[in-house]
């Protein structure tokens, strides 16, 4: 093993659990900490430095007590968790090597214990800003994919609606419909959000869903003959207002809720038997459904990406240190593009 050294590690912690409202900034607190970085031999373990973090809605959930999302909650006084891209510093591990880039689930510290390297992968592509590793060729870039290509299978020339679609996942799907030959309208929540989706995101149409008074007349506007595929990321009064504009044999991804997080039972959803009148297909997905796609999936965005058929918009916040602030502010849809926090 390498010399030992001590430095200085920086974590952000879970202070407390939420109830059912949205989390702010003192729910979390800065730890600063003196260790040692050094590894057991045999362990198996890789000890990484991180590079970038991604805040991600799902995490709001893992800061409930009761758990009834697909991840475990967060622990107060530990460091919080999620997807980040790291170098390696030491490595106990024989896929991992000091100095190589990866990425997978690390604590939101600067320097994170993998216990035997679960989880990690390495990164092959560092012609590409290495962020893009939780974005674009990350878990929004594999669900963006996976759900439009696999759960939503699109036809040329389908009418397709993006909720969130400003966002990191969003920004994707419509670019994607785009190169598949369909007509795609997305919904934000600021009229900047919206002049962006047109015009650096290849969208249709846009509009500012929070100056509409009745969503379902809004979408009737935008798709007076009905859906084909709705890309789902909000929920709630959003998803009713679809299923009144739906066409026959319409296809609903369900990549996320964002509106239903704040409560513990959500929001009843009044016309689901529109599901039976159109014939209509929705269903759920995780990311980790697709993940045998993983290789198809970076070819196909890096052939994209390098010949700027495809875009992709990030929002970084600098320093460890504001973290938290970053989380929150992705949370009340203040970001534009993807999330980044850069250590």
């Amino acid at each position: 093993m390498a010399e030992e050294i001590a430095v200085e590690n920086i974590s952000v912690c879970l202070r407390r659990y939420i109830k059912d409202q949205q989390p702010v900034e003192s729910d979390m607190e800065i730890v600063k900490s003196e260790v040692t970085l050094r590894l057991s031999e045999g362990t198996q373990d890789v000890l990484v430095q991180n590079l970038y973090l991604s805040p991600d809605p799902y995490m709001r959930n893992r800061m409930r007590e009761i758990f009834t999302s697909y991840l475990p909650p967060f622990e107060p006084g530990k460091p919080i968790a999620g997807f980040g891209v790291a170098k390696v510093i030491l490595s106990d591990h024989p896929d991992f090597q000091i100095g190589d880039i990866v990425t997978g689930i690390v604590s939101w510290e600067k320097y994170s214990v993998i216990k035997g390297g679960l989880g990690l992968r390495n990164v092959s592509h560092i012609d590409v800003p290495l962020s893009f590793h939780i974005g674009i060729l990350g878990l929004p870039g594999l669900t963006a994919y996976a759900g439009f290509f696999e759960v939503c299978k699109p036809k040329k020339g389908e009418q397709v609606f993006v909720s969130a679609a400003s966002g990191a996942v969003g920004q994707l799907v419509g670019q994607l419909a785009k190169l598949a030959g369909c007509r795609v309208v997305g919904s934000a929540g600021t009229d900047e959000k919206v002049e962006l989706l047109m015009t650096r995101l290849g969208y249709d149409d846009g509009f500012n869903y929070k100056k509409e008074a009745n969503l379902s007349e809004a979408l009737k506007r935008y798709f007076p003959e009905g859906i084909d595929i709705y890309f789902e990321n909000v929920g709630g009064k959003m998803l009713e207002a679809v299923l009144d504009n739906l066409k026959v044999h319409a296809r609903i991804a369900v990549c996320g809720m964002i509106s239903q997080n704040l409560s513990e039972h959500g929001e009843g959803i009044r016309n689901l038997s529109q599901l039976i009148v159109k014939r209509a297909k929705m269903q759920g997905f995780l990311m980790t459904d697709y993940l045998h796609l993983q290789e198809e999936f970076t070819k196909f965005m890096l052939s994209h990406l390098k010949e700027k058929k495809i875009i992709f918009i990030e929002d970084v916040v600098d320093g460890i240190e504001n973290a938290p602030h970053a989380f929150i502010r992705l949370l009340q849809g203040k970001n534009i593009g993807k999330q980044i926090v850069h250590l």
